[in-house]
């Protein structure tokens, strides 16, 4: 039984999200709270396995009792936030930063087009982050960056062009981990897709921006991939790169979904396979099912170089691990070793 914790100031949203719950044999509401003080003391008195959390409250909001919450009783939160508003974006990717696992748009009614789509994601992300194993969290921790392992130290001899990232929940958290630690001089440009609800590309953009030497932004059909810039897939659009007078760039396209994913990691990695080969770094981060792996093979199988992040800091093994059984990966990484290991591939 999953024991979960609403921490919700909308009766409305509140009662949708008791709906769903009370739908899943495996699912409890234990507690309810209406604003982020009352939610860290029910964490407290209640042990829930998981926390849903809203980000604009009275009394205390949703980031002051991640924070507070992470620090005392850590445990899986999974952030119910608006894509909406500009101000509570960024409130909630500061409370991915401290520690939340994931972010779900706010749910729709029963009678929406969207409502049965919202739904599954919303069970499906719960069931898998309740599972996940929390640690304590400080606001201000002095990350190391850690020295270049013997694992890492099998420098790739080859002059590379393009670095292409796929991941989905704990991406984020991997994303900020791995772009706040390269230079601003890394020579390649880094193509993105990540799985996230509708509507919160922006706002993951704009916290990646605040925390990386890189210039990250959505990505744009047609635009030329430039060194130093990090391209993020938008919403509904597969994300390709392609080859134009010699240069890189950008094709974004409409075609079907691709295993219910669009933009879809398989289809980037696999076009940077046909695109680049052997001049591509191809990667996999935290995130749920099998998106990414085919295409992971088809870059390996093209002479690129393929790495995964491992299974200890990763917050779900899906799509890594998924890639490891297809035997499409160089390298396995720990999250911390993966800046390092990139600097050292691409400036020989």
């Amino acid at each position: 039984m999953i024991r979960i914790l609403v921490v919700e100031d909308s009766i409305v949203v509140t009662m949708l999200l008791k709906a769903m719950f009370a739908a899943e044999s495996d699912f409890e509401v234990v507690g309810h709270a209406r604003n982020g003080e009352e939610g860290v003391r029910l964490t407290h008195e209640l042990k829930p396995d998981l926390i849903t959390m809203d980000i604009r409250m009275p009394v205390m909001d949703g980031f002051e009792a991640t924070c507070e919450i992470m620090r005392s009783t850590p445990t899986p939160i999974v952030v119910i936030s608006s894509s909406v508003d500009a101000e509570e974006l960024r409130i909630t990717f500061r409370a991915i930063e401290m520690g939340a696992l994931a972010v779900i748009e706010k749910p729709f009614g029963p009678k929406h087009p969207d409502y049965d789509k919202g739904r599954r994601n919303m069970i499906a992300t719960i069931r898998a982050m309740a599972s996940v194993k929390v640690v304590r969290r400080n606001r201000k921790e002095v990350r190391i960056r850690p020295a270049v392992t013997a694992m890492c130290r099998t420098a790739v001899q080859k002059a590379f062009e393009v670095v292409a990232i796929g991941c989905s929940t704990g991406g984020p958290q991997a994303l900020k981990s791995i772009l706040s630690e390269l230079s601003a001089s890394f020579p390649l440009p880094v193509v993105i897709v990540q799985h996230i609800s509708h509507g919160f590309v922006q706002g993951l953009v704009s916290w990646l921006n605040s925390v990386s030497p890189l210039q990250v932004k959505i990505a744009q059909h047609g635009e030329v991939l430039l060194p130093g810039h990090v391209y993020i897939a938008p919403d509904d659009r597969h994300m390709l790169v392609i080859r134009l007078n010699n240069r890189l760039m950008v094709s974004l396209d409409d075609s079907p979904l691709i295993g219910q994913f669009r933009p879809s990691a398989t289809s980037l990695l696999q076009s940077v396979a046909t695109t680049c080969g052997e001049m591509a770094i191809g990667m996999l981060l935290s995130g749920m099912g099998d998106d990414g792996a085919s295409g992971l093979l088809e870059l390996r199988q093209a002479k690129g170089h393929t790495l995964v992040q491992d299974q200890q800091s990763s917050v779900v093994y899906g799509m890594p691990g998924s890639a490891l059984k297809l035997d499409a990966v160089d390298k396995v990484l720990n999250l911390d070793e993966i800046p390092s290991y990139l600097e050292k591939a691409v400036n020989r």
